[in-house]
Formats: C-alpha cells, structure tokens, sequence
C-alpha cells in the first residue's frame, strides 16, 4: 500500500492511497467466491452457477462494494501507519475499482493544527474590585424586606406602582372570546403598556378598555399583529407593607440580629464578587492568550462550537420568555466568539501537554462534589447523572482548563482595578 499525504492547509490534510493489484484481485476473487456459494440463478441449483455467469450478473455490484470495503479498510490503515486522527469524517472521491489492477483513491479531512510553541507567560489582567458596597449592601436588606412583605387591600386610593392587581382580562379574537386573570405589579410592566397605562390611579372595581396591537413577536401566533379591544376589570388591589428592617426581620431570615445578617450578606456578596472577578480575569487571560497565538482553527469545530452556542442562546430566550432574532449581525457575533473559544480550547490542551497536566480520579471527584454543592444534589446522583449522559469527559475537559488557567494566571501580572 502506498500513502502519500499533502498538507492542503493547517488545518486541512488529504491523503493519495493506492492499493497494490494482488491485495485487489484477493477481495475481488474472495467476494464472488463467497457470492458464489449463495447466488440463485435461473437455470442452475443454488450455489452451482458457474464464475463467469456470476461475473456477468453481479460484477459491477460486487466491484463497487469491495471498493467501498478497501477504501473504509485501507483508509484506517493509512491513518495509523501515518499517525493522523482527523477531526472530520474523511471525504473520499469515488473511485472505480477494476480487478487485478492497483486501487486508487484520495480522501481529504480537517486535522489540528501544528502548533510549535505556545506563547503563555506573560500575560497580564486587571482584577475588578471585590469590595462589597454600601449600596449592594442595602439593595440586598430591601430584597430580603420585600420577601418578608405583607400583602393588604388598598383602602381609599387608587393604584399606585408596587401595589398587586388582580385583573380579568376579556377580548374576541377571530370571532371567539377570550378570557384570563392576571396578577401583576403595578408599574413593573409585567403587562402591555396600554394596560399598565390605566392601572395607575384606578381602583378595585373599576373596569376600562383599552385598544392595544400585540407584538408580531408574541408567543401565541394567532394574537401576533392584532389590534384588539381588551375590557380590564380590576378585580383586586392590594398594597405591599414591608416591615421595618430591625432585629426581628433578621430573625424571620435566619440570623440572630441585624448586624449578624449584614455580615452574612457582605459574605455571600463578597464570595460572588471573587468569583465574578475571577471570571473576568480569566476572560481576559484567554482573549490575550489568543491574541499573542493566532495558530488557524479547523472550520468545523468552530461551525460545531457556533450551533452549540446558538441553541444555549434560543434555550435561554425560551426561559426568559423572550423572542430570538437570528441577524446576520448575531451570527457574525457568535461565528467570531465560537472561533476563539476553539482557538483557546485547542491552546490550553496544547498548554497542557507541555507541562503535563492531567486529571486524576481526586479531581474528578472534588469535581462531582462542588457539582453537587452548586446544585443541591448529593454527590451520589451526580455521579449517576453524569454517567447517564456521557458527560464525564466534559468534567474532565473542565476541571483540565481550570488547571491550564491556574498555571497561566501564576505567570502572568493581575492587577487590582
């Protein structure tokens, strides 16, 4: 067999294979042989039929598949005499086969790039502050204030923003009506504006209608671009009373006082801004990392990492309840972030191999159990999970970045901002 390999480009590698006559005329001679033992052919008794009969019935099939078979075959044994693992199912030119005369064929495939060294020292990147604030400080009490709110019927006054409104909405579209209740918060535009519009100083009781359009983006189709009359009844008002933010309300949160429960917010806050800025550090590690190395990437991965992203994007748009606009500005966005996110991906493994970073079964398992933490789960059910769906080798690529990014950020220069 004789292999010749061309490098098309850094990323794209094809192959010239010729299979010798005798190894050709062996699977031929092999294939009508075995096709010979079953064939029924008019005229003679099953497996009786003379070669050259068999030979004029079925040739071009039988040749066809033993070329499809050597070419699968021969291809393997190419890749590892030479030593290449494609990224790509190879794409073989077909080729016709003819018996006791060599085999040729190409096939072509996408490769990791070559990369010689990886400049990674150096680096450098400036830390965003960790400093809880005084205003985060308060921000946080005024959630915890309003999750301990009370709800009471509005007396003597219309709405005003932050009360809730119980609303029964009616309408006809296409001829059929429609009816729900709502509950919203007024002034928070939860609802259509036009609707928010006459809540404000209206009271329980009153009913209005208002003309609206809804969007052409609105999740249920039949309503997309309609003028409707909505008839809004406000059935319920009720104001919100928060309590006073003291000693008790720190109790009713689970800490022993006021000063106790400051503290633990200025913990919990402290532990998100460490990692929000650890994030960010190691973002920008990475863009420059990509920047000082800018080896070509193989196009498929990055056409893999863009439609991975897209789906995050529309599943994230679907929790939301918010429309995806697929716009050739957001594709571009994507395809350029997808081909760093390759090119640092296949940096960091070559990182790693330099220095000989591994994943051993402690880290995998210290992987699982901040999972578990991160999660609510005990450990047992996510080591399940992750075997159910094969994503073990995702955690191991994980916790095998976390070491890379560790060994680039001990190198490099991270200011405080």
């Amino acid at each position: 067999m004789e292999v010749q390999v061309e490098k098309l480009s850094p990323v794209l590698m094809e192959l010239q294979i010729q299979v010798p006559a005798d190894r050709v005329t062996h699977e031929v001679d092999g294939a009508f042989a075995s096709l010979q033992k079953t064939a029924r052919v008019r005229g003679f008794r099953p497996g009786k039929a003379p070669r050259q009969i068999i030979v004029q019935l079925y040739g071009p099939s039988v040749r066809a598949d033993v070329a499809r078979r050597l070419m699968e075959s021969v291809l393997q044994e190419a890749l590892g005499e030479k030593g290449i693992q494609p990224l790509t199912q190879p794409s073989v030119e077909p080729a016709e086969l003819e018996p006791k005369k060599p085999f040729s064929f190409k096939a072509r495939f996408e490769v990791r790039p070559e990369i010689d060294k990886v400049a990674w020292k150096g680096l450098s990147a400036a830390k965003p502050s960790v400093t809880v604030s005084d205003e985060a400080l308060k921000s946080d009490l005024a959630r915890i204030q309003r999750e301990h709110s009370t709800l009471q019927a509005v007396d003597g006054r219309g709405a005003q923003k932050g009360d809730m409104a119980t609303l029964s909405l009616g309408f006809k579209i296409d001829g059929a009506d429609r009816n729900e209740t709502v509950e919203t918060e007024v002034g928070e535009g939860k609802v259509m504006g036009p609707i928010e519009a006459v809540l404000l100083g209206s009271n329980a009781g009153d009913e209005k209608s208002v003309a609206v359009k809804f969007p052409e983006n609105h999740h249920a189709a039949q309503l997309r671009g309609k003028d409707v009359t909505i008839s809004v009844k406000i059935d319920e008002l009720k104001e919100r009373v928060l309590p006073t933010i003291d000693d008790e309300l720190a109790k009713d949160a689970g800490s022993e006082s006021l000063v106790a429960l400051e503290a633990a917010i200025k913990e919990r806050l402290g532990k998100e801004l460490e990692q929000r800025a650890e994030e960010e550090v190691a973002k920008a590690l990475v863009v420059q990392l990509c920047e000082k190395n800018t080896i070509p990437v193989p196009p498929s991965l990055v056409e893999q990492q863009s439609r991975m992203t897209e789906r995050e994007m529309q599943s994230m748009a679907q929790m939301t309840g918010q429309p995806f606009r697929r716009t050739a500005e957001l594709v571009e966005h994507i395809r350029a972030d997808s081909e760093m996110k390759v090119r640092a991906g296949l940096l960091m493994a070559e990182i790693a191999k330099e220095n000989k970073l591994d994943v051993t079964e402690a880290d995998i398992e210290t992987g699982y159990e901040e999972l578990a933490a991160q999660s609510g789960k005990n450990v047992a059910k996510v080591k399940a999970e992750y075997r159910e769906r094969g994503k073990r080798e995702l955690l191991i690529g994980m916790i095998l970045e976390d070491k890379v990014l560790t060994l680039i950020e001990k190198e490099a220069t991270v200011t405080s901002a």
